[in-house]
C-alpha cells in the first residue's frame, strides 16, 4: 500500500508543479502584453488617462510653456572669426546723380530736360576701406558702381552716413577708388595674396545684395577656379578681358564692390556681379561669382592713388577678329595658311604709331604676342596690359601668307586718355 501511496503523490506532485509553471507563464505574458500596450499608446494617447494628466517632453506640467535649453552652444568658427575681422570695414556706397524735370516750352512746344540740381540715389554697391591715412580713409569699389554719379554717399557698418570723393577709376579692371573722413573709421581691411589661393579653400563674400536694406550680408563658399578669363564690357562698349577667381559663394547686384575674403579674413578679392552676368544671354546661372584678384587690386589701386587714372600701353592700331571676317575675304585679301584659324587683323596701322613705325601694314593677321598665342582682341588686348609703357613687345603675324614678326616698342594708350577727360 505504501507504494501505491507514493506513486499517487508523485503525479500529484508533477501535476501541480507543471500547473504552476503554466500560471506563472501565464501571468508574465499578460504583463508583457500590458506594458507592450503602454508603450505604443504612448504615441497615440493613453486611453486610461485623462487630457489633464498629459505631460509633452518640454512642456511643463505646471502653465504649459515651452522650456528653453540652458545648454550653451560654441557658434565660433573660422568664417565667423573672419567675418568679424573685417565686417566693420565693408561699406554700402550710393551713387547720387542729379535729377531732371520736363517742361513744355519754345516754339513748338516740344518738351525739354531741365536738370534741378537735386542730387537722387540712382545706385547701390558695396565697398571696403582698405587704409587709413591722417583724416582720411580709402575705399575700393567697382568702376560700375559709381559710373555716371554727381556725388556719393557712403553708408557705414554702424548706420552713419559719410560723404565721399572719387579719387580715380579704371573701366578695363571695373576697379575704382574713394575717400571720406577718416573720424569714423575703426576698421581696416588687409589684403591677402590671392596668387596663394587654392581652389577648394573657403571663401567668404561681404556686402549689400540688393542695396543698403541688407548691408553687411554674408555668404560662403569655395574658390571653385583660378584665373578665369571672362569676358565683359567697359563703359565705351569696347570687349575688355578680366582675370577673375570664379567661387560659389552667392554674389547678386548690390555685392559689387564688397571683399571676398578668405579664412584668416584678408581681402583676397573684390567682388563683381558685372562680370559674374557677363555670359549668354537670357541664361541664368546658379553658384558662379567673380571677384578681382586681390594680386591686380592692389596695383591698381594704388596707381589710382597717386595719379587718379592708369596709364596703359597701346599699339596704335584699329583692329579686327579674324573670325568675323568671312571665308571668301579670308582667302582674297589674307591668304591665310588653312592652319590659321584665330588672330587679330589690323585695320589701320595708325599714323606714326608704334605698329606703323615697326613696320607693321593694313591686313597684317597677328597670332601671337612674345610666344604667347592669342585669338582674338580681347586676348591682345589683355596681355598688351600686363606691359607697361616704354615696353619693347615681339609680334607674330602672317602676311600675304608669310609668317614674320615685328619688335615694337609701347607708347602711351591716347584713346584711353581720351575717354578719361571726356
Amino acid at each position: 500500500m505504501a507504494k501505491k501511496d507514493e506513486s499517487s503523490n508523485s503525479k500529484k506532485n508533477g501535476w501541480l508543479k507543471k500547473f504552476g509553471i503554466s500560471l506563472l507563464g501565464g501571468i508574465l505574458g499578460g504583463l508583457l502584453v500590458i506594458g507592450g500596450f503602454y508603450y505604443f499608446a504612448d504615441d497615440i494617447g493613453n486611453p486610461f488617462q485623462t487630457d489633464e494628466a498629459t505631460s509633452t517632453s518640454g512642456v511643463t506640467d505646471d502653465d504649459e510653456n515651452v522650456q528653453v535649453s540652458d545648454v550653451k552652444v560654441d557658434v565660433d568658427s573660422d568664417t565667423t572669426s573672419a567675418v568679424d575681422k573685417v565686417q566693420d570695414a565693408v561699406v554700402s556706397i550710393v551713387n547720387l546723380q542729379n535729377t531732371s524735370s520736363q517742361e513744355s516750352g519754345g516754339l513748338f512746344d516740344t518738351e525739354q530736360q531741365e536738370d534741378d540740381g537735386e542730387e537722387q540715389p540712382a545706385g547701390e554697391g558695396s565697398g571696403v576701406i582698405y587704409k587709413k591715412d591722417d583724416d582720411t580713409a580709402y575705399i575700393v569699389t567697382n568702376n560700375h558702381v559709381v559710373a555716371g554719379q554727381s556725388g556719393l554717399e557712403v553708408l557705414m557698418a554702424d548706420g552713419s552716413r559719410e560723404s565721399a570723393e572719387l579719387v580715380g577709376t579704371d573701366t578695363y579692371t571695373d576697379l575704382a577708388v574713394l575717400k571720406i573722413s577718416s573720424d569714423n573709421v575703426d576698421t581696416v581691411a588687409t589684403f591677402g595674396d590671392s596668387d596663394d589661393l587654392q581652389v577648394g579653400e573657403p571663401a567668404i563674400a561681404i556686402g549689400s545684395p540688393l542695396g543698403s536694406d541688407y548691408a553687411n550680408s554674408v555668404t560662403q563658399g569655395i574658390i571653385s577656379s583660378l584665373n578665369r578669363l571672362v569676358s565683359s564690357e567697359d563703359d565705351s562698349g569696347e570687349a575688355v578681358s578680366t582675370n577673375a577667381i570664379q567661387t560659389d559663394a552667392a554674389i547678386n547686384p548690390g555685392n559689387s564692390g564688397g571683399p571676398l575674403i578668405n579664412a584668416s579674413g584678408q581681402v583676397i578679392g573684390i567682388n563683381s556681379s558685372k562680370i559674374a552676368s557677363s555670359g549668354q544671354a537670357g541664361v541664368s546661372v546658379e553658384g558662379m561669382g567673380f571677384a578681382i584678384p586681390s594680386s591686380d587690386v592692389t596695383d591698381i589701386i594704388n596707381e589710382l592713388e597717386q595719379n587718379g587714372e592708369i596709364t596703359r600701353p597701346a599699339l596704335g592700331i584699329s583692329m579686327l577678329d579674324l573670325s568675323a571676317i568671312p571665308t571668301e575675304q579670308r582667302e582674297q585679301l589674307l591668304q591665310l595658311p588653312d592652319s590659321v584659324e584665330n588672330g587679330v587683323v589690323v585695320q589701320n596701322p595708325g599714323s606714326n604709331s608704334p605698329a606703323s613705325e615697326a613696320g607693321m601694314e593694313q591686313y597684317d593677321v597677328i597670332t601671337k604676342v612674345d610666344d604667347q598665342e592669342i585669338k582674338d582682341t580681347t586676348e591682345l588686348r589683355a596681355a598688351l596690359y600686363k606691359r607697361s609703357v616704354g615696353d619693347n613687345l615681339k609680334l607674330s603675324f602672317y602676311r600675304d601668307g608669310e609668317a614674320q614678326s615685328a619688335n615694337i616698342k609701347l607708347s602711351e594708350d591716347q584713346s584711353i586718355i581720351e575717354r578719361n577727360n571726356n
